[in-house]
């Protein structure tokens, strides 16, 4: 039953929202597109049926670093696994596959450019792959910012196998979806999970840029000891910020795809490993980063596109636990994102494309109501008001706009539309420069029209309308503002359009940060997380193979005392508990007894309190009943055996008792075995 597996394994007593219906689809030898939240769960999905099945399960991911931690993970959970990538030693190498030949392995890690080798379809058959699982499927698109060649070539692998393929990514709009059926699934319809865009526990915040640096720094200084990450748009500003967060007392590390792969590597590995670390870094970091702890993410400037922006938050937050994101953008962000898509050598179908989705971040930037429907609305979901953005924690005060911007409009127009914003907001306000004097701009109808507005009022009014996308740069005029076809039936008054007051000076972010466990708790929360980094450090693992966070705060609150206790903590699966049970438990509760392996390995179940009485009974009979008989007892084994299959007859214990002992034990036996 997939249940025990979970339970057993994994440490969960639960499934996830839309979990168990993927897995038994998966389990059941269907073909399965899964789209799933960031944080959903979707590894699971693939990695329980794995365990279902006969033969091996070969999962297609995109990055080394994620590959490593998952089979890390897993070994520590107790299955066999690995991996076989170009990252792997010699000897790691050579391990796998003599595991493969002896048939040692449940679950085979492979990067998509392994495809390309000859040797590996053979290598697949005598393996005895029975299932193909295909982490971020969306990598198969063409049209995607994370589009890798050699995903085209795990339909021919399918096909080659004749086995059942599963599919997994958190980004797929219509399109995408669309292309991963043709190209993995050869046309023919799979089935299909769409388990929905939300993930509530993620607070969504905008704001303007207004000082940006400081903007960031007071952002992070307010969540300390936190790790996060903060993308941002050039190299240049990782490693300045990078060197920023470090010199006010912020431990922070830099990251871009101009670094040696030997600095990514390492980079990416004290991200992983250590605790309340934060990376300033270009979008070149973060789809192979399984974190599940992040706490925030920032981005210092706008991101490309609306889907890139759900790909990065979806960082955040990803044990399920609250978790924060803030994003930064002026009008300067969204002159570089026009230009990039405007000289780009795409088609013009897909330029304007790109700008649609470019206008969909645009509009959740510019909301004026809850951020969260706006952003589930554009991957087609439904939601009420989130109670979780700051949209909706302070709504914004709006106005009628509609006169200014047919100010601004007529302005653009009237000065050939070969002028920015500055000279624009010049004529509004009856600035008289150089330039405008010289240009003559000074006797058009629009110069002056505007004063009634200030000139930072100006520079929201005009940021939202490009916001809105009633205004455009053109890059073949420097950035000039060309007005667009959805302005003409606002500037002809058949249109009316409302705009927010401008947010800056509510610079700072209303949300305050929710502490991870209670004030009482926190100071074993701590301790537990030390001990945590101690294991994982000794073991070079990134803390949350050890465990994740939200185990470690169960375990602060609920203070377990025994093994058995502890085994009832989610997140504590069989082999975690052999490992680090008796750790964890010295942390908590001091000096505890050892338990014998045999009684380890029935802790939380109710075999163990049986054992336990089977024991007890075992010492009170030891030399019979009048205490002056010849000593016997039983074997730790035995006392297991008894309490897992619990014999109802004296015949049914003699398979497991010798005459003697039974003689000894067997009615109070059996009546221990009744009792429970």
């Amino acid at each position: 039953m997939p249940t025990d597996l979970l339970r057993k394994v994994w440490g969960f007593d639960d499934f996830r929202p839309g979990q168990q219906d993927i897995v038994e689809a998966v389990a059941a030898g269907q073909d399965v597109l899964a789209i799933m939240p960031t944080g959903g769960g979707k590894s699971l999905c693939y990695q329980l049926p794995a365990l279902m099945r006969e033969g091996v399960t070969v999962v297609i991911s995109p990055l080394i670093a994620l590959m490593r931690d998952q089979v890390r993970a897993l070994r520590e959970a107790g299955v066999a696994a690995g991996a076989l990538t170009s990252g792997n030693t010699e000897a790691e190498t050579d391990e796998v596959f003599a595991a493969l030949r002896d048939g040692q392995i449940k679950m085979l890690y492979m990067a998509p450019e392994r495809l390309a080798s000859g040797g590996t379809l053979p290598l697949l058959r005598r393996a005895g792959v029975t299932a193909i699982a295909v982490d971020e499927a969306h990598c198969v698109s063409q049209w995607g910012h994370d589009f890798r060649p050699d995903y085209l070539r795990i339909g021919e692998l399918k096909r080659a196998l004749k086995v059942p393929l599963s599919a997994f990514t958190a980004t797929a709009d219509a399109e995408t979806r669309a292309e991963i059926v043709t190209r993995l699934f050869a046309g023919a319809d799979p089935v299909t999970f769409l388990r929905g865009f939300d993930r509530p526990n993620i607070h969504l915040a905008f704001q303007p840029k207004n000082q940006p640096r400081r903007q960031i720094m007071d952002f992070v200084a307010a969540r300390p000891g936190q790790s996060g990450i903060v993308y941002c748009g050039s190299r240049a500003k990782t490693e300045t910020l990078a060197n920023a967060l470090n010199a006010a007392g912020h431990p922070a590390l830099h990251y871009h795809g101009g670094m040696e792969a030997e600095a990514r590597r390492e980079a990416e590995a004290r991200f992983q490993r250590e605790d309340g670390l934060i990376v300033a870094a270009t979008v070149a970091f973060g789809m192979g980063i399984d974190k599940p702890d992040i706490r925030w993410v920032a981005h210092a400037d706008l991101p490309k596109s609306i889907e890139a922006y759900y790909q990065e938050i979806g960082r955040a937050g990803r044990d399920g636990e609250p978790a924060e994101t803030l994003t930064l953008y002026g009008p300067n962000d969204i002159r570089m994102r026009r230009a990039q898509i405007d000289e780009g050598l795409a088609e013009n179908d897909r330029k304007n494309a790109d700008h649609t989705r470019l206008n969909a971040l645009l509009g959740l930037a510019e909301a004026e109501s809850c951020r969260r429907v706006k952003l589930l609305a554009y991957f087609g979901d439904e939601a009420g008001p989130c109670g979780n953005c700051d949209l909706c924690q302070t709504p914004p005060e709006i106005f009628d706009a509609t006169r200014p911007v047919q100010m601004a409009l007529s302005a653009m127009l009237r000065t050939g539309e070969w002028f920015g914003a500055g000279h624009i907001i010049d004529v509004l306000t009856g600035n008289e420069t150089d330039k405008i004097r010289q240009r003559g701009h000074s006797t058009l109808p629009t110069f002056g029209v505007g004063t009634d507005w200030s000139r930072p009022q100006w520079q929201a009014i005009i940021r939202q309308m490009m916001g809105r996308d009633l205004c455009r740069p053109d890059p073949a005029r420097h950035g000039a503002l060309h007005i667009t076809e959805t302005a003409h039936p606002i500037l002809r008054g058949e249109a009316r359009i409302t705009l927010r007051e401008d947010s800056i000076k509510r610079a700072k972010p209303a949300f305050t940060p929710k502490m991870q466990v209670s004030e009482a708790d926190a100071p074993l929360f701590s301790a537990l997380k030390a001990k945590r980094r101690a294991l994982a450090e000794a073991q070079r693992v990134p803390a949350y193979v050890i465990f994740p966070d939200r185990t470690l705060q169960e375990m602060a609150g609920r203070r377990p005392q025994s093994l058995d206790e502890m085994a009832r903590i989610n997140g504590v699966g069989a082999k975690k508990l052999e490992s680090y049970g008796e750790a964890f438990l010295h942390v908590i509760a001091g000096e505890t007894a050892p338990m014998h392996p045999q009684r380890r390995a029935l802790a939380g179940r109710s075999a163990g309190t049986l054992f336990d009485r089977l024991a007890e009974t075992q010492m009170r009979l030891a030399r019979g009943e009048d205490g002056t008989g010849k000593p016997l007892s039983c074997s730790t084994s035995q006392l297991r055996r008894i309490a897992e299959s619990r014999p109802s007859s004296r015949e049914a214990l003699s398979r497991m008792l010798d005459d003697a002992r039974l003689d000894r034990f067997a009615e109070a036996f059996l009546s221990d075995i009744a009792s429970l």
